[in-house]
């Protein structure tokens, strides 16, 4: 007499909802690292040690064919100290962070440098990690 089981359980598996999960996690890492640093400028900052936790309010970059940006607005450097002053506007210890590439003059680094000393603004020098 051969006695039959009734309940079998079916070991295969179908591969459909692992290629979604994959297609899912693939699409969230793609937007998620576009969301990282979406204002950044490509400049080659000077090398230090120092590191400063201070985050700043805004910042000021100079590129190496002395183009002036506030974030990612491209500003002529007679409007720069204006703009400035409209950004930090009725912001409490303002504070400006200054990435200039590494060839850009020294004199042109002094400028931002005075616009931030004549509105008493905090200014922060920004350096790759050695």
């Amino acid at each position: 007499m051969a006695i039959k089981r009734g309940s079998r359980v079916d070991m295969g598996g179908s591969s459909a909802s692992q290629t979604d999960l994959i297609f899912l996690l693939l699409l969230f890492l793609m937007i998620s690292t576009t969301l990282i640093n979406p204002n950044a400028l490509k400049l080659l900052l000077p090398k230090s040690s120092n590191t400063n936790k201070e985050k700043p309010y805004t910042t000021v970059s100079i590129t190496a064919d002395l183009q002036f940006f506030v974030e990612t607005e491209q500003v002529p450097f007679e409007q720069l100290a204006g703009r400035l002053k409209a950004k930090l506007e009725g912001v409490e210890d303002p504070t400006v962070s200054l990435h200039c590439d590494r060839t850009v003059p020294v004199d042109e680094v002094v400028k931002v440098m005075n616009i931030a000393r004549d509105n008493k603004y905090k200014l922060v020098l920004a350096t790759a990690p050695e």
